[in-house]
């Protein structure tokens, strides 16, 4: 039985495999989150997903590897993890009252098969606030997380409606990876 293992150091991600009530361990991939803006978003996402997934399986050949990336888009722009408190809040104000999309690329290796997919949430935020964005901001939440905010966390209070997974926008899109998996052989009964 192939051992598998989770190329991400995310605590959302690991939560939700353990959810599933998988048996993995974690390997963080050492691949640099670098954004090409002539890919598209879930081309971005499904990219990314396969470097961190690929460069895992590098130093775990014997093993299934999954590897997964979640981007933040509005208006055409990508909003990946930002870099301080300015970065955020303007982040957040652009969220404030729009819809956005959340996409997570997934890739799921083993060294005899690969399969690479996507999955594009809706969200919308209710209007916000200066004070709003601020108080969230001085929650510490937003610093690891694409677009500023965590659905799972405080961020749920800005969300109006989602449309689609909701697992997508913690990071995972958990049905859909569970399934994809027991196409590799010895992972899941």
């Amino acid at each position: 039985m192939k051992k598998l293992i989770l190329a991400s150091g995310s605590p959302r991600r690991k939560q939700l495999l353990e959810q599933a009530q998988l048996q993995f361990s974690i390997s963080t991939s050492t691949v640099e989150e670098t954004i090409t803006e002539t890919l598209s978003p879930y081309e971005l996402v499904e990219q990314l997903a396969l470097k961190k997934a690929n460069d895992v399986l590098s130093r775990n050949d014997d093993s299934i590897i999954i590897g997964a990336d979640t981007i933040v888009s509005i208006n055409g722009t990508v909003l990946g993890k930002p870099n301080n408190e300015a970065e955020a809040f303007r982040m957040l104000e652009q969220l404030a009252g729009n819809d956005h999309e959340v996409y997570t690329g997934v890739a799921i290796i083993a060294k005899e098969k690969t399969v690479v997919f996507h999955e594009k949430t809706i969200v919308t935020f209710w209007q916000l606030t200066s004070k709003e964005i601020e108080d969230y901001i001085a929650s510490g939440e937003p610093f690891d997380k694409a677009g500023s905010y965590g659905i799972q966390g405080l961020g749920a209070l800005f969300v109006k409606k989602i449309i689609g997974d909701y697992f997508n926008v913690v990071g995972l899109p958990l049905a859909r990876t569970v399934r994809e998996l027991k196409n590799f052989q010895h992972v899941i009964s």
